[in-house]
């Protein structure tokens, strides 16, 4: 959730409880219990929002540390096979003997 939906929900909630202090048909006993239901309710959902960014996060990482292993093991090979063009192209020029 990025900051603006954040910003969405609290705002929202804010409201909801205004309104629902004003209008509230309910004795004060009932109308705190009713709070702290939805402040406990507004609690997990953060948790769980909380809890599925990080997962997301993780698996970001990963899918890159990835791709970055792969980038590495690609370049490796790269370079011998460089190497190894440059020795067999220099080799037979030489024949074995010292070059000036």
């Amino acid at each position: 959730m990025n900051r603006d939906g954040l910003a969405n929900f609290f705002l929202g909630l804010g409201l909801g409880v205004g309104l629902g202090l004003l209008f509230a048909p309910k004795t004060d006993e009932e109308t705190r219990d009713i709070l702290l239901d939805k402040a406990g309710e507004g609690k997990d959902f953060l948790k769980k929002q909380a809890s599925e960014l990080r997962e997301q996060a993780a698996d970001v990482v990963d899918k890159g540390r990835e791709a970055l292993n792969r980038q590495r093991d690609t370049l490796a090979d790269a370079i011998e096979a460089g190497k190894q063009a440059y020795r067999e192209k220099v080799e037979p020029l030489t024949n074995g003997q010292p070059t000036i």
